[in-house]
């Protein structure tokens, strides 16, 4: 691909949280077109988050339409006191929530035995890929401290963002976040040469 064909290319759109706003009062002002728009600008980040709360690739479509649902059920009350992004990862965090209570299942890649204590280096071998062991690991943390490392982590959230999300207090998420990364340090020393390459 030459310069002129890059240049010629369509350049992505920067999403505005006015834009977000100005959608939701089209919808409460009875445009339900505006409610498929909210749903295109946000739907891959809603699934996104839910790979990497549930690391189930089945439940992904059920989930992020459930999320859905229940903003369409809701936007109407809306109250615009906060970023319309911050209220759907609320709700898409706690569908997933939802989704593991009701099938009492562990956040992981690697299969457990029942009589076996979870390992997330129990599967390593030459063709391993490394950034299947990282997200084994991450995948091996409790909720608390997984969910905001995925997203500070692997989505880039501020921890404002993420404090917001989560309705927590951001010193509570910064405690997190370290508690977190230094468990991983440990679950991942044995591969710590592998990780420096």
């Amino acid at each position: 691909m030459d310069f002129e064909e890059k240049e010629n290319m369509p350049q992505p759109q920067i999403l505005s949280l006015d834009d977000d706003f100005s959608l939701i009062k089209s919808f409460i002002d009875g445009d339900e077109s505006a409610f498929g728009e909210l749903v295109k600008r946000h739907k891959e980040k809603v699934r996104n988050i839910i790979y990497l709360t549930l690391s189930n690739t089945n439940a992904i479509d059920d989930i992020a339409q459930e999320v859905f649902i229940t903003v369409f059920k809701n936007l109407k009350s809306f109250r615009f006191e906060s970023q319309f992004t911050t209220w759907l990862y609320r709700i898409t965090i706690n569908k997933c929530k939802d989704h593991l209570r009701k099938t009492k299942i562990r956040k992981i890649f690697l299969p457990l035995n029942d009589d076996e204590e979870y390992n997330v280096l129990s599967s390593i071998n030459e063709n391993t890929d490394i950034k299947q062991i990282v997200r084994n690991a991450i995948a091996s943390l409790p909720d608390k401290l997984r969910i905001p490392i995925m997203l500070k982590d692997l989505e880039g959230f501020s921890y404002q963002e993420i404090a917001d999300t989560m309705n927590c207090e951001i010193g509570t998420i910064k405690s997190r976040i370290f508690r977190g990364r230094e468990t991983l340090k440990n679950i991942l020393k044995p591969i710590e040469k592998e990780l420096m390459l």
